[in-house]
């Protein structure tokens, strides 16, 4: 390439792109963006457009490929989706007027974390994440650059900065220090992460302030630095920094939260059976966003709970003033992604009437929350800020009909410039002025056929024959000669020609020129927009919790600060909405004074899992501020929740089940307080048998001598329930079983005491395996049962366990032993004593005696 002679064109091209090497460059050439060498081999596959040449004839041709730049945006989307970084280089300046080659530079570099213009609308954050470290510890800053919220926190280890990123469901993550290998491979191959490195700070004192770490400051700076560097604006709707701590919320790893469904169900994905979709009644965009943050982040204050509380009550209270207010929110729109398209420059007319029809609603949903005259609503109201000049100015400015664009005119309402006005009057009025003139001087002049035409080149004229050239008025003065006709101008023509050819070319201009000036004033606005706008996303999802809480017949909950907790009747929220009240069954969940685990028994599809996700999820209602699932509720205030529910490999980073399994029995072991609440469902059963009851067994033991939380450890190993008559806190469960005639119904209801026996034969005759097979399953476990040794666990340690290893394993080999066939043994095990009359029994012990 080196030695073929380089356009002037592409020689800019190559300048501008030795600058932004890890992004497709979006080359503005005319009405389209052009991609040049490998950005066009790359775009043309993943965009699926034509892949062409530029210098076709060369010896060495230039791969090109192109987009419309009016539908630009659906590329670049698909593109930044993909983890790819997109500049766009603008011309900048006009090519009629350019001298040599059009000046062009990026004048943004659109990325996963920092994208805004999709055109696919998406009411979730999306979260650009920096991280600063020096030492061992951390400092992490976030932003969506959509609606300006920026925030930042320290962190003790790079396990709990992982989380965090999870949790904030991070696409991009911007690095000011240097990662190791194995940190750079979780970031980029287990989390698919974009990396983006800024080792520059800007100090921005405005945003930043003062009382933050010097880790926090150092990662909010190069997020800062990061954001300018690629957007190349000044951007007047961020926020200031909000330092968070994670212990300000309840805490709850990513894992956690995954395997509850919180904001997505973890089977599909989709939104469709989380919390997060049972909960969302909202009518705003704003309010979606927020509930989804309430959701992810309960909170630990009981005066800030009480808050949300009291508003619900008030809202459940008066039912036609909430469905009024229901009403109302539903033209609200999303003001607060609005504030950023303005701060960005990109707000056009509809964005300003869309701003301005939800301005002209603040007043009455305003007043609805004052007719309710509850203290709780007092602050929410004073949140309300009505902009009555700014939404004076939009309506006054904008006309409700203007278009998307801001170049095209009809932009502005008729009687706001008193310039437009007139220039509109000469653009409406002129063709009748000069129908008036034409009438005039044909009358004046005695010429008949006198007539006024117009093109490019003359402007407006007379049109006058040879055969009328006598005729021609003093006044009229020669603007060309044709062959048969002479063409004339006037003065009174030439006027009204030259306020035409102005209010045609200029009122354009003059309405863009105003455009921008009502959008300059609305900027000044921002922040009391973005104050309104958590103001009606909070009132917009304390109206969607009271709807639910209505609809569902859920109770506000109580908080003690004795350990108690007492549920009577509860019920899982998801669980029961999918299945339907009338066929969910309830169950009362209950932990004493003095006691702190449950270990609950039973077969799987019983419910087992449903009681223990009812507890977690009850709880994070609770603490959200919501109304729960139950006829009563006392709970006390949980600090954190952490699970190990539903076995699963982490494939990508190569962790098993039971790594994954005790990886986050770890994180709850090591982190959890005696406020916490822990769910192990089925610890261990991912190794060996003895393997994993001797970690259940250890694990529980822990808890309950050196933790302290609340926990619910369901199990398979009958051999744990023994722990009852040692550990003191330590409470045994089952799921009640209907057993009659050899058919065993679940009843899903939990019930003091140990399960008597698994029924993993009957669940796996539900799930409709052969009969054969399950008749040898019967015979094998009969047999195992009838010789199994009868050990329990009577002490804290394992040996207790490794004997019962030792005494059980020649019968457990027995699954492995040829079959015995004897005619006497068929005989016995299809005798059913329990159902057999005496005479019955005796005459069939006498059979078998004779066939012996």
């Amino acid at each position: 390439m080196a030695s073929e002679k380089i356009s002037p064109g592409m020689q800019q091209y190559l300048d501008i792109k030795q600058d932004y090497p890890d992004a497709f460059l979006l080359f503005r050439m005319g009405d389209f963006y052009e991609l040049f060498y490998d950005d066009a081999v790359k775009a043309a596959q993943i965009l699926e457009i034509s892949l062409t040449s530029r210098n076709k004839n060369a010896e060495n041709p230039i791969p090109m490929a192109g987009v419309p730049y009016h539908s630009a945006q659906q590329y670049i989307d698909v593109l930044v989706e993909l983890g790819h970084k997109v500049a766009i280089a603008e011309q900048m300046e006009d090519p009629k007027q350019a001298v040599g080659v059009v000046k062009r530079e990026v004048v943004q570099v659109i990325t996963p974390g920092t994208a805004v213009d999709s055109t696919r609308p998406d009411t979730s954050n999306n979260f650009l994440v920096a991280v600063d470290r020096a030492g061992e510890a951390f400092g992490l800053a976030y932003m969506d650059l959509s609606t300006g919220e920026f925030y930042a926190t320290n962190l003790s280890d790079f396990a709990t900065v992982r989380s965090e990123m999870l949790n904030l469901k991070a696409k991009e993550i911007v690095i000011g220090f240097e990662l190791t290998e194995e940190e750079e491979e979780i970031l980029t191959k287990q989390m698919n992460l974009l990396l983006s490195y800024e080792h520059d700070s800007r100090q921005d004192v405005q945003l930043i302030g003062l009382g933050f770490s010097t880790l926090e400051v150092s990662a909010a700076e190069k997020l800062l630095q990061y954001v300018h560097r690629t957007q190349k604006r000044e951007l007047s709707h961020l926020q200031k920094l909000v330092h968070y701590e994670i212990k300000d919320y309840l805490q709850m790893t990513y894992a956690t939260k995954s395997s509850l469904d919180l904001l997505e169900n973890a089977r599909t994905s989709k939104k469709h059976g989380s919390l997060f979709w049972l909960l969302d009644e909202t009518k705003t965009a704003m309010g979606t966003r927020l509930l989804r943050t309430w959701i992810d982040r309960p909170l630990v204050s009981l005066e800030a709970i009480a808050e949300r509380q009291e508003v619900i009550q008030t809202f459940l209270n008066q039912f036609f003033e909430r469905a009024d207010l229901t009403d109302s929110l539903k033209g609200v729109y999303d003001i607060e992604r609005l504030a950023s398209r303005v701060s960005f420059g990109k707000a056009n007319p509809k964005d300003l009437i869309q701003l301005g029809h939800t301005l002209a609603r603040v007043p009455h949903i305003k007043a609805i929350l004052e007719s309710f005259e509850s203290p709780a609503l007092v602050t929410l109201i004073d949140q309300l800020d009505t902009l009555p000049e700014l939404e004076l100015l939009i309506r006054s400015a904008i006309d409700p009909e203007a278009p998307a664009t801001i170049t095209d005119g009809n932009i502005i309402r008729t009687g706001f410039d008193e310039q437009l006005d007139t220039y509109r009057q000469v653009m409406r009025e002129g063709t009748t002025w000069i129908a008036e003139i034409e009438a005039n001087e044909r009358q004046a002049s005695g010429i008949n056929n006198l007539k006024i035409d117009y093109n490019k080149k003359d402007g407006y004229y007379f049109h006058v024959t040879n055969s009328q050239l006598a005729n021609v008025p003093d006044h009229f003065f020669r603007k060309a000669t044709l062959k048969n006709s002479e063409r004339y101008g006037t003065a009174e023509l030439a006027k009204i020609e030259g306020q035409m050819l102005e209010a045609r070319e200029e009122s354009s201009n003059l309405e863009y020129s105003i455009f921008m000036r009502v959008r300059e004033k609305v900027e000044s606005y921002i922040d009391r927009i973005q104050a309104l706008a958590k103001g009606l996303a909070t009132v917009d999802v304390l109206q969607s919790l009271a709807v639910v809480a209505e609809t569902n017949h859920y109770v506000r909950p109580t908080f003690v600060s004795d350990g108690h907790l007492a549920i009577v009747n509860g019920r899982h929220a998801v669980v029961e909405k999918v299945m339907g009240a009338q066929v969910y069954i309830p169950n009362s969940i209950s932990f004493e004074e003095g006691q702190s685990i449950q270990l609950i028994t039973g077969p799987n599809m019983s419910g087992k899992s449903t009681y223990m996700r009812q507890l977690a999820l009850t709880a994070i209602m609770a603490q959200m501020g919501s109304y729960v699932p139950a006829e009563s509720c006392e709970l006390p205030l949980f600090d954190a929740i952490y699970t190990r529910i539903g076995a699963a490999d982490d494939l990508i980073s190569g962790q098993s089940t039971f790594m994954v399994e005790m990886m986050e029995a770890n994180q709850a072991i090591k982190r959890a307080t005696d406020q916490s609440l822990i769910l192990f469902d089925e610890l261990g059963r991912g190794t060996a048998t003895y393997d994993g009851m001797a970690l259940a067994q250890s694990i529980i033991e822990y808890i309950h001598d050196k933790v302290g939380a609340k926990t619910l450890f369901a199990t398979h190993y009958h051999e744990l329930t023994e722990l009852s008559t040692k550990l003191t806190s330590l409470v045994n469960l089952h799921v009640s079983t209907l057993e009659k005639d050899g058919q065993v119904t679940f009843l899903h209801k939990i019930a003091p005491g140990p399960a008597d026996k698994s029924y993993g034969i009957h669940v796996a005759k539900i799930a409709g395996l052969p009969e054969d097979l399950l008749s040898r399953a019967d015979h094998i476990l009969q047999g195992l049962e009838a010789h199994a040794a009868q050990v329990s666990v009577v002490d804290k340690g394992v040996q207790p366990v490794q004997s019962t290893i030792e005494e059980s394993a020649s019968h457990q080999l027995s699954l492995f032993a040829e079959e015995v066939t004897s005619p006497v043994l068929d005989k016995l095990t299809k005798l059913d004593p329990m159902n057999m009359t005496p005479m019955e029994a005796m005459s069939a012990l006498f059979e078998l005696k004779k066939m012996l």
